[in-house]
């Protein structure tokens, strides 16, 4: 071959080699084209599934049918069992944010769903003059005197307000029923089931004495020797050491726990009243550690989240 005929061969050669490259780009475009399809429909399918997932509680929300829950579980012996069946774990929580007297102007805007259909309003309950002017007081105030927020116990119906959830736990070779708080100062509360009697000489405490007893499905605990240095609720309800609670748990269904509560205070009120709120389970949590002495967490509750809170007062946990 002459060196002239193998200098046309040279770009003949190079075509051929340059369109064996093209070809061969060419299927990588083809194979990544299809493999960015593959994860688009795969990116596609989470979306629809995420969407499709989400619009089940948007629709209870919005007011469409809840998830049937089981009925309310029992025990071998017929008694309701307030907490989780054996193998399993759980908590009640509040149904957001809860009252015993309805207070639209509340600084904690209320669940409209979570209370009692038969609750009445902050207008109706029998304050004597000085409650009333204290409730009022504290509502001003933005709620920052309130002891929790200093990592004081909670009783009353403010015990199952507070972070996290409680657990009750039946023990009934003890005959006492204990509660406990996951957001409380590692506090618990006892219940007596014996048919014991109040002593008559207290001393005032954060949770009081209580006894309890079944009356059919609901659990109804007996109260008394408070002390002053809680509030009974998140609103900043007055009372005396003279209150005395009649609290009623009805597990209504395996998600639901009905609490009522008979506020009789002879110190603070003019006449008893009632009111209540609504509980839901928590499936699949437990009890954590948690110190809120350690590590608490709202800071700005002691001196209010308002910045119209004066803060030149002093405050005294």
């Amino acid at each position: 071959m002459t060196r002239a005929t193998f200098a046309r061969l040279k770009p003949s050669r190079y075509v051929m080699r340059q369109d064996r490259c093209s070809a061969t780009a060419s299927a990588e475009r083809v194979a990544r084209l299809k493999a960015s399809r593959y994860v688009m429909r795969i990116a596609l399918a989470a979306i629809v599934s995420a969407t499709a997932l989400s619009m089940a509680p948007a629709a209870q929300r919005r007011g469409g049918p809840p998830r049937p829950s089981k009925p309310t579980p029992h025990w071998p012996d017929g008694r309701v069992n307030l907490g989780p069946p054996p193998g399993e774990t759980g908590l009640w929580t509040p149904a957001g944010i809860v009252q015993l007297s309805l207070n639209p102007k509340s600084v904690n805007p209320t669940n409209p769903t979570s209370h009692l259909p038969d609750n009445i309003t902050l207008e109706a309950v029998p304050f004597q003059s000085w409650a009333r002017a204290l409730h009022a007081s504290r509502q001003a105030n933005f709620e920052s005197d309130e002891p929790h927020t200093r990592c004081k116990p909670s009783g009353g119906s403010r015990e199952f307000i507070t972070p996290y959830g409680v657990e009750l736990v039946d023990i009934p070779e003890t005959k006492r029923i204990y509660i406990f708080d996951v957001g409380g100062p590692h506090t618990f509360r006892t219940i007596y089931m014996d048919g014991r009697p109040h002593p008559r000489d207290l001393d005032p405490s954060y949770y009081g004495h209580s006894v309890g007893r079944w009356e059919g499905e609901s659990l109804v605990v007996d109260t008394v020797g408070y002390n002053t240095k809680f509030w009974m609720d998140r609103e900043g309800t007055p009372h005396t050491e003279q209150l005395h609670l009649v609290e009623r748990f009805t597990r209504t269904d395996f998600n639901s726990l009905k609490y009522e509560v008979t506020v009789d205070d002879p110190g603070a009120y003019t006449g008893i009243w009632t009111g209540g709120f609504i509980m839901r389970w928590s499936p699949g949590t437990e009890m954590w550690e948690y110190i809120c002495q350690d590590n608490n967490r709202s800071p700005q509750g002691m001196v209010g989240a308002d910045s119209s809170v004066s803060r030149k007062r002093r405050i005294i946990p």
